[in-house]
């Protein structure tokens, strides 16, 4: 009876087992076990060093040197982003892997067939804001040489207007890269091929609940920086790491001889010094620093046509030079740009200031103040000296 009743329980529980085994083949369930047993393919750092996806411009796209991408939002179809981007549906669909009518999720992510306008100011492009000025993930220059142009023939009674830069806006920092799904992968395996959490690839690529992918997909794969397992060196199966020999086994160690007591003068240690700012004016120089802190990033023409100098919020801003304020104005951000123009048409401009205590046209004098530096992490001053012409100038060949 004992063994019929046993033999029994073994057929039910192979059937049972079969039958969940079936379904988990069927629901294409796919565990993600990689944080189980000590596992060194751990993302968790990965995770905490991850950026976010970028927001995109009003129309949905987001550019990066080697593509562009446009957002989904709420009710697209492949037809409506390509009808609002003014390129073909079917191009756009074959691009990846889908029907012209295909309704797609919120925040899903379509790589376009071709460059088109690239995001600025005036589409929606927004800076984010808190970035740091030294990050290279916000073009002050650009914004500085708007209103500079403006300087120019402006009378001084010309009240400023907004500043909307048709300048392209292309994502800084580590272009992801692109994966396109082949056939039988999942989420999870995606994921696990960049030693990345699942829903970072969810998040990125506007996945579904269901974390679906198709064959064909292109999804964005962030990228950290960060060690991945296979950066980690290993041995071959068996082979494991030698055992150093002891010191003991080769020589005998020396008779230990007491040395005399010997005074030693030790040098004084010197704190490093870092390159820091200060307002002063006991100089030959034609100008003085507009704030006291330290130079975070450096003049290099065409990248950064200034310098950027990181300082205490709320501190005060001066006048590099006596002058006369040439303009004034505000970025779509509420970011205020002051243009002083100077002997010999020399122009300074500040940005990053907030509460200006001076107008349009107002005559200035050298260390005036002029306002103060704009909160933010960290809080950062952009300094620019122009010539002539407009033509950019290293503001540490003026300063003392």
């Amino acid at each position: 009876m004992m063994n019929s009743f046993t033999g029994l329980r073994a057929v039910f529980l192979a059937g049972t087992a079969a039958t969940l085994m079936s379904g988990c083949m069927e629901g294409g369930f796919d565990f993600d076990l990689r944080d189980l047993g000590g596992s060194a393919l751990d993302t968790t750092s990965a995770a905490q060093n991850l950026p976010s996806r970028p927001t995109p411009d009003d129309r949905g796209v987001i550019s990066y040197p080697n593509y562009q991408v446009a957002i989904a939002t709420r009710g697209d179809t492949v037809t409506t982003i390509a009808q609002r981007l003014s390129i073909n549906p079917g191009e756009l669909a074959r691009a990846n892997a889908l029907s012209v009518n295909t309704a797609l999720n919120q925040g899903a992510v379509l790589v376009l067939p071709g460059r088109v306008a690239e995001p600025t100011i005036a589409t929606g492009a927004t800076i984010a804001p808190g970035a740091s000025l030294a990050t290279g993930e916000i073009d002050v220059t650009t914004l500085a040489a708007a209103a500079i142009d403006r300087a120019g023939p402006q009378s001084a009674s010309t009240t400023a207007a907004p500043v909307v830069t048709s300048t392209p806006i292309v994502q800084g920092g580590v272009e992801p890269l692109r994966h396109t799904v082949q056939s039988g992968e999942t989420a999870y395996t995606i994921a696990r091929l960049y030693n990345l959490p699942v829903r970072t690839v969810a998040e990125w690529n506007g996945l579904g609940a269901d974390l679906s992918v198709r064959e064909g997909q292109s999804l964005l794969i962030p990228q950290s920086g960060v060690a991945t397992a296979s950066d980690i060196e290993t041995s071959a199966p068996g082979q494991g790491t030698q055992t150093p020999t002891p010191p003991s086994a080769a020589t005998p160690l020396p008779t230990e001889t007491p040395a005399a007591a010997a005074t030693v003068a030790v040098a004084p240690i010197e704190a490093p010094v870092l390159e820091t700012t200060a307002p002063a004016i006991a100089s030959d120089a034609p100008l003085i620093y507009p704030v006291r802190g330290t130079i975070v990033r450096a003049y290099s023409a065409g990248s950064n046509d200034g310098i950027d100098i990181s300082t205490t919020a709320g501190s005060d801003v001066v006048a590099a030079a006596a002058g006369s304020v040439a303009a004034i104005t505000k970025d779509t951000n509420n970011v205020a740009i002051v243009v002083i123009r100077h002997a010999t048409d020399l122009l300074t401009v500040y940005t990053n200031v907030d509460n200006v205590t001076i107008s349009e046209g107002a005559t200035v004098s050298q260390g005036q103040k002029i306002g103060v530096v704009k909160s933010g992490d960290p809080a950062v001053v952009h300094f620019e000296v122009r010539l002539s012409g407009m033509k950019s100038a290293d503001p540490e060949d003026y300063l003392p």
